[in-house]
């Protein structure tokens, strides 16, 4: 077993068969966590070398207890660094149960990982606005499922029909489309079920509640994602115009991130100065999250992206790309990218993570 890199955005091996999902590297000035420090692992010959580490052991177990360490000395120092995966699990219903299958479908394309996106944007945006991210917890872990819901709904033969999704098969593909819709439908009840719970409104207060889930439903509902899905197969064959890409993609992909921007400062209690400013902050970086999307659609490969490449042009769909040519849309990255960092200047705490995480998005390769 050996792992070739470990990406500190997703926590996750890429082209691995063992991985260690954690964090590695505590700042003790902010007390924030870093995901970086283990950036990659290699192996040449029978010899793992760890970057980042004076000593070098040979063996993996060496290096498990090594990031192991990190890990729990984090978390002795600093009780309040969370990760999605610590929690999103503990959430899901019991195993034992006639529906198992359900759940482990639900869980199987929960644990597909992905960049996270989501509930680290609900995390930064609380911690910003000068709350423990224990509170942004229960919203971080339901924006989370509502994506990861749309995404089995996706990849359904009635929507994208793809096969792949983040390198693995799809989960129509493993559980059958019947099961597929309907875990799509079970984590979407069980996150608006998290966010209204009496424990969600001990932690973060009644009005929090009540607001966040507004802000999800509409975001993710009729006029939001689900809308932005519509169009989407409304647009399949046709030339649909750039102002039509522009309404779907800000419906389809903006509006959850925007979504999680908001609901990190919802559950600190934030004032609507900076809902709004976070707000702008997630439209920009997920219209640019999109055309980014677009561009590594004609530019990558099925084993980059982790998920099958050309799929808009086979499906005759309109895309940033088709329309205005891959040089204009990285320039639209970049102009978006620096709106989205300029809305952050209303914040007076630290954003560096966040401005490097709106770079980061812009130049992702997957």
């Amino acid at each position: 077993d050996r792992i070739s890199y470990f990406d500190p955005i997703s926590q996750t091996a890429d082209k691995s068969v063992r991985s260690v999902s954690i964090p590695l590297m505590l700042d003790k000035n902010d007390l924030k966590i870093k995901m970086e420090s283990i950036s990659s692992y290699l192996r040449n010959d029978d010899y793992f070398i760890l970057l980042g580490m004076e000593k070098v052991d040979t063996s993996w177990k060496a290096i498990e207890k090594e990031a192991k360490g990190r890990f729990n000395e984090a978390y002795k120092t600093n009780p309040d660094v969370t990760i999605p995966e610590k929690y999103l699990f503990d959430f899901l219903p019991d195993l034992n149960c006639k529906e198992k299958k359900l759940i482990e479908s639900m869980k199987y394309s929960l644990e597909a990982g992905g960049k996270r996106v989501r509930p680290c944007l609900v995390f930064e945006f609380a911690n910003l606005c000068g709350e423990k991210v224990e509170k942004a917890v229960p919203f971080a872990c339901a924006v989370e499922m509502i994506h990861t819901y749309s995404l089995i709904h996706d990849d359904l033969p009635c929507m994208d029909d793809d096969d792949l999704r983040r390198g693995k098969p799809s989960n129509h593909i493993v559980y059958g489309e019947d099961t597929a819709l309907l875990a799509g439908d079970a984590l979407q009840t069980l996150a608006f079920e998290i966010m209204s719970s009496d424990k969600t409104a001990e932690l973060i207060g009644d009005k929090a509640c009540r607001k966040g889930v507004s802000t999800l439903a509409k975001y993710a509902g009729a006029v939001g994602m689900v809308g932005g899905q519509v169009i989407d197969l409304m647009s399949e064959n046709t030339k649909a115009p750039i102002e039509t890409l522009r309404e779907m993609d800000y419906k389809k992909t903006a509006c959850l991130i925007k979504a999680a921007c908001e609901l990190g400062c919802i559950s600190a209690g934030a004032d609507e100065k900076y809902i709004k400013a976070a707000s702008e902050y997630g439209e920009c970086i997920g219209i640019a999250f999109q055309i980014q999307d677009d561009i590594l659609d004609v530019t990558s490969s099925n084993e980059e992206l982790g998920k099958p490449v050309g799929s808009d042009l086979e499906n005759s769909k309109s895309t940033y790309v088709s329309l205005l040519g891959i040089e204009k849309c990285r320039e639209l990255v970049d102009e978006l990218t620096e709106k989205a960092l300029k809305s952050l200047e209303v914040f007076g705490g630290d954003i560096s993570s966040l401005s490097d995480f709106a770079r980061q998005l812009a130049c992702r390769k997957k």
